[in-house]
């Protein structure tokens, strides 16, 4: 199972899901769903996301596998 951290990595750079929206140019809609679980994000959106808040890829989630 993989879980994503996007709202923890958020509150420790605390930045707001609108300001992310404008960083990574995800909608604020989409971003606030991948927190919540109610959508998977895609590679393209997690790489953008990791981009805009300079970090790994690997640092937005928890898997098993990782």
């Amino acid at each position: 199972m993989i879980i994503i951290k996007l709202a923890q990595i958020r509150y420790l750079h605390n930045i707001s899901l609108r300001e992310l929206e404008q960083l990574c140019g995800i909608g604020k809609t989409t971003l606030n769903n991948i927190e919540n679980d109610k959508i998977s994000p895609t590679l393209f959106e997690l790489e953008k996301i990791a981009i805009a808040l300079k970090i790994k890829i690997e640092d937005l989630y928890e898997s098993d596998y990782k």
